[in-house]
């Protein structure tokens, strides 16, 4: 996979200013910020709620194992 680098990075940002205008450009860094802390705050909770049914997967398993040996 090909890696970015400073200078990389520094054209774009060069591009973007002269494309979106220095002026709206800190509104659409705002923007992109708050679309980026949103989705990873939508795979957090998505993290969250697998590992929830991870669980709750184990323990039904664990359970059903202590069923098995008990009516042995």
């Amino acid at each position: 996979m090909p890696q970015i680098g400073w200078f990389e990075i520094l054209i774009v940002v060069v591009l973007a200013i002269l494309i979106i205008g220095p002026k709206d450009f800190p509104v659409i860094l705002k923007k992109i910020g708050s679309w980026i802390g949103s989705f990873k705050n939508y795979f957090r909770e998505m993290q969250k709620d697998i590992t929830e049914v991870e669980d709750t997967i184990e323990e039904d398993i664990i359970d059903k194992k202590d069923n098995k040996k008990n009516e042995l």
